[in-house]
C-alpha cells in the first residue's frame, strides 16, 4: 500500500486533535471539534480549511492562454487577466469529465490551474502531451499550499494581516506577506463569501497560524473536509467522482453553463455537441429527504419499484436539519398533467400545493407534485414541500426492505455562476439577488 501524502500543516492538525481520512491519495483532516460546529462557524462567522491536497500546475509560454482555451470547456475570452474561471477537462472521445478545475489567468502567457487532488497527475499528463512547442506545463502540486478562509467574516480576518480583500467574485490579487508571494482569490467551495490563498509550501505554517490569530476575535474555527462536504452539498456544488465523472458528462450534470459551446475547439466538443442536440439519457437533480432518512452516495433511486438511477451526493444538512443531495436518473417523458406547470424560468405551482403527504409513489410523470395518502411508516412522514421547483417524490433505497422518500427538484441550480447572473441558493426555498449573493451567502431561515 502506497504511503499517503501529507500537507505541510499536518503536525498542526495533529496538535489540534484532528481526525484524518484519505482524500485523493492525501491524509487530510476530516474534522476537529465536530462537523456541525465547523459547518455552523462558516455559515455564521468564519472558518479556515487546509486544502493543500488540491493540485497546482502552471501553463506558461507564448500562446498559453489560447492553448488552454482549446483544451478546457469554458471560454477564457470571457475573463480578463486577474480573473479565475471554473471549467472542465473532458475526455476528447466521450465527453466524460476527467476533472473540474479552476483556471487563474495571469496573462496571455501565464496561467495557474487548480485541479482536484486525485486527478491532478492525469490533468497535467494530458496537457503535457498536447502542449505545442514553446508552451511549458509544470506540475507544482507540492510547491504550494492552499488555505481557504470562508465565511461572513472572512474579509475581517484577511484585513487583520493586511491582505487584499473586497475584489470581485472569481478575481484574484497577487501580493506579498511576511516575505512570501501569495495569491488571494475570491473563490471557495462552501457557498459563503470567502477567499482561497495559494501560499508557498514552506510558508504555509506561518500563514495558517497568523490567520487563526487574526480570526480569533471573529470566532474562527479550523474546519475539516467533512464540513466542506456538507457546505458544498447545501450549495449544490458538484464533487468530481460522484456528481461529475468520466461516466457523467457536463450535459448530464447540468453543467453546460461551464461549456463554451461556440468555441471552435475543446476536448470532448464533438461528443458533447451531439449529446446536447439529442438530449441526455439521464440528468443530475437535487433531492431533499421528506422524513428522517439521509440519502447517501451509491443508494439506488426507485420509482414505482423500478430502478431509475442512483444518489451521487447525499448528506445531512446542518442548516436545513434534514437529508439533502443529488441523484443522477434517467429522464422521464414530459406531459402537461399534474399541479406543476413549466415556464422558461422553471415550474410554478399553486399555493394550495404547498403541503403534501408523500409515500413511495407509483410510476408517474416526474413533473407532477404527488398528492397521495399519508404513509404508515413513521420514517415517511407528512412533510412541507417548500421548494419552488419541487415536482415529485422518489423512493431512495439501499436494500429492498429499507428506503427513504425524497423530494426531487426539477432542476439543479447552476454551480459557480458569475455574480452578474441570478444566483440560486441551491437549497429549497430561497433565490437571492446577485447583490445579496456577492455580499454573503445566507442560508438561515430556509424551511
Amino acid at each position: 500500500m502506497s504511503t499517503l501524502l501529507r500537507s505541510p500543516l499536518h503536525d498542526r492538525h495533529v496538535a489540534r486533535g484532528a481526525r484524518f481520512a484519505e482524500f485523493g491519495g492525501w491524509e487530510m483532516p476530516l474534522q476537529y471539534s465536530g462537523v456541525v460546529d465547523e459547518h455552523t462557524a462558516v455559515r455564521e462567522r468564519v472558518g479556515i480549511f487546509d486544502v493543500s491536497h488540491l493540485g497546482k500546475a502552471t501553463v506558461t509560454g507564448p500562446g498559453a492562454r489560447a492553448f488552454v482555451d482549446s483544451c478546457l470547456t469554458n471560454a477564457l475570452d470571457k475573463i480578463a487577466p486577474g480573473k479565475a474561471q471554473y471549467t472542465l477537462c473532458c475526455d476528447d472521445a466521450t465527453g466524460g469529465v476527467v476533472d473540474d478545475l479552476i483556471a487563474y489567468l495571469r496573462s496571455d502567457d501565464d496561467l495557474l490551474l487548480i485541479p482536484n487532488a486525485a486527478n491532478s497527475a492525469e490533468v497535467v499528463r494530458r496537457f503535457a502531451e498536447a502542449a505545442p512547442e514553446g508552451v511549458e506545463i509544470h506540475d507544482a502540486h507540492r510547491e504550494y499550499a492552499v488555505l481557504a478562509v470562508q465565511g461572513t467574516r472572512s474579509d475581517e480576518v484577511l484585513e487583520g494581516l493586511g491582505l487584499p480583500t473586497g475584489h470581485d467574485y472569481m478575481a484574484f490579487a497577487d501580493t506579498t506577506w511576511d516575505g512570501a508571494a501569495l495569491t488571494v482569490c475570491r473563490t471557495g467551495y462552501t457557498g459563503e463569501r470567502g477567499y482561497e490563498l495559494v501560499v508557498p509550501w514552506d510558508h504555509a505554517g506561518r500563514t495558517w497560524d497568523a490567520l487563526l490569530a487574526a480570526g480569533a476575535p471573529h470566532g474562527i474555527l479550523p474546519c475539516g473536509l467533512a464540513a466542506r462536504d456538507t457546505l458544498r452539498t447545501e450549495m449544490g456544488y458538484p464533487l468530481h467522482g460522484q456528481d461529475l465523472s468520466l461516466e457523467i458528462t457536463p450535459v448530464q450534470a447540468s453543467a453546460g453553463w461551464a461549456v463554451g459551446w461556440d468555441k471552435p475547439a475543446f476536448w470532448g466538443r464533438d461528443a458533447l455537441l451531439s449529446e446536447r442536440a439529442s438530449g441526455p439519457a439521464r440528468r443530475l437533480r437535487g433531492i431533499s429527504a421528506l422524513g428522517r432518512g439521509i440519502p447517501r452516495p451509491g443508494m439506488t433511486v426507485a420509482v414505482g419499484g423500478e430502478t431509475a438511477g442512483r444518489v451521487t451526493s447525499g448528506t445531512f444538512s446542518p442548516t436545513l436539519r434534514k437529508g439533502i443531495g443529488s441523484r443522477c436518473c434517467r429522464r422521464r417523458p414530459r406531459t402537461a398533467t399534474g399541479s406543476t406547470s413549466m415556464s422558461g424560468d422553471g415550474p410554478s405551482r399553486s399555493r394550495s400545493s404547498a403541503h403534501h403527504s408523500c409515500s413511495p409513489p407509483p410510476a408517474r410523470n416526474s413533473r407532477r407534485v404527488l398528492e397521495t395518502p399519508a404513509p404508515s411508516s413513521p420514517s415517511l412522514r407528512r412533510a412541507s414541500v417548500a421548494a419552488p421547483w419541487t415536482v415529485s417524490t422518489r423512493r431512495v433505497t439501499q436494500a429492498p426492505s429499507v428506503g427513504i422518500s425524497v423530494t426531487c427538484l426539477e432542476r439543479r441550480w447552476p454551480a459557480c455562476v458569475p455574480r452578474s447572473a441570478v444566483v440560486h441558493s441551491r437549497v429549497p426555498g430561497r433565490v437571492r439577488s446577485p447583490q445579496v449573493a456577492d455580499a454573503r451567502m445566507p442560508h438561515t431561515g430556509i424551511s
